[in-house]
């Protein structure tokens, strides 16, 4: 049994075929979600009333939190008494597709193939699906027109040279010109990962082997310290605002800051694709929202309709219209729809979708986020070399992963 279900209490199995038998007097389908916010429920409750009208059964939201929302989840199927659809976070799948407690869907990976590409991987577990994805997000880097200007900067920042070049002449003339996520679980990451895999870096190799000390990952690593003395170093919550403040020249972020940008008409800003190397673009880090089934469902049938009615494209436009955040639907033809990307911000992260990518599917990934973490936040506070960072990180995944 994997370790998030390690909470003193066992699962029994009853196996996706029993519930079945009781699917025509079960008309109630319960889904946990993370759409807490007003606007967000009303429009999730809107889909979720037209399925409820056309299939003839009653659906039960409950709104989770992502402080916490894990941890419920993990108390409900160790209790036996799990929501009938869950919303995961795409590093979580691995996880619980892992330890047995998730329904496999119908089809394989090239029946999963009007999704895009790298969607799919989190989706599966040793072959088969565990869940579908329903949306995706990306990150891309927002530029604080006045300060780079002011600074005498000129020209596009198409590569990682550029990058740093303009962060630190905005340093230079007085001004922050980069914001670094320092100590913040679960964020941090996001941020370094894109360096790594523009660098051709990455956590584990095709064969699941930590490779966290290559030197693609060092010279990664560098170039974010490099950065971050050109500018400072808080949580992702702080640098948004103080980005949002002016006192910001370039920040790698979310397209929930469109709104914020937006209403502020003093602040001009210009989001851009992340910057690559040698001519090949820059990769950003996507994160998706998916939808899973539970294995001990009394009505499989219905729960697994309503992962496929969410996951539709058209269906999810309509959400990712009413819910910006969301970001986009995980359906490839539909990403780029033009209700979505007619805001020039939105638009931009929809092209930095064709070249993002997720995390490695591991059961163990928060783990192994946590060591990759943690070397980036010792090297920033001066505490070790990239190389001695990344050197000890190399040993601690080795030993999560058993390599």
């Amino acid at each position: 049994m994997m370790p998030f279900l390690a909470m003193g209490m066992m699962i029994v199995m009853n196996g996706c075929g029993n519930g079945d038998t009781a699917e025509q007097g079960a008309r109630t389908i319960r889904f946990w979600h993370f759409w807490s916010e007003p606007g967000q429920k009303a429009a999730l409750q809107e889909l979720v009333s037209e399925f409820e009208r056309t299939n003839n059964v009653k659906v039960e939201l409950t709104e989770l939190s992502w402080n916490d929302g894990k941890v419920k989840l993990q108390a409900a199927f160790n209790s036996g008494a799990p929501p009938d659809v869950i919303e995961l976070g795409s590093d979580w799948v691995a996880q619980f597709s892992s330890s047995g407690v998730l329904l496999a869907l119908p089809g394989d990976a090239a029946a999963l193939s009007r999704f895009v590409p790298y969607a799919i991987a989190p989706a599966m577990w040793q072959g088969r699906t565990y869940a579908y994805p329903w949306t995706l997000d990306t990150r891309v880097i927002y530029a604080n027109d006045q300060l780079l200007s002011a600074s005498g900067w000129k020209g596009p920042i198409t590569t990682m040279d550029d990058l740093v070049a303009a962060a630190e002449r905005v340093n230079a003339s007085g001004h922050n010109g980069w914001g670094a996520n320092g100590a913040d679980a679960h964020r941090l990451y996001k941020k370094i990962l894109p360096f790594m895999w523009t660098f051709g870096g990455d956590v584990l190799d095709e064969k699941g082997r930590p490779v966290l000390n290559s030197q693609e990952n060092m010279k990664a690593l560098t170039t974010y310290a490099q950065l971050a003395r050109a500018g400072f170093v808080e949580t992702q919550r702080q640098l948004d605002a103080a980005f949002i403040q002016g006192k910001i020249a370039l920040w790698n972020s979310g397209s929930w800051l469109t709104k914020k940008i937006n209403a502020n008409t003093t602040l001009k800003a210009t989001p851009m694709l992340m910057p690559g190397l040698n001519g090949a673009p820059g990769i950003s880090f996507a994160g998706g929202e998916y939808l899973a089934v539970s294995a001990s469902t009394k009505n499989s049938q219905k729960a697994r309709d309503l992962v496929l009615f969410l996951t539709k494209g058209s269906t999810a436009v309509k959400f990712c219209t009413k819910v910006p955040e969301a970001g986009f639907p995980a359906e490839k033809g539909s990403y780029a729809d033009s209700t979505l990307v007619a805001d020039p911000i939105k638009a931009v992260f929809a092209k930095q979708l064709e070249h993002a990518r997720m995390t490695p599917v591991h059961p163990r990934w928060l783990d192994l986020e946590a060591v990759l973490e943690d070397a980036v936040v010792r090297v920033l506070l001066g505490e070790a070399t990239p190389e001695e960072a990344l050197g000890t990180a190399q040993q601690e995944a080795l030993q999560i992963v058993g390599g």
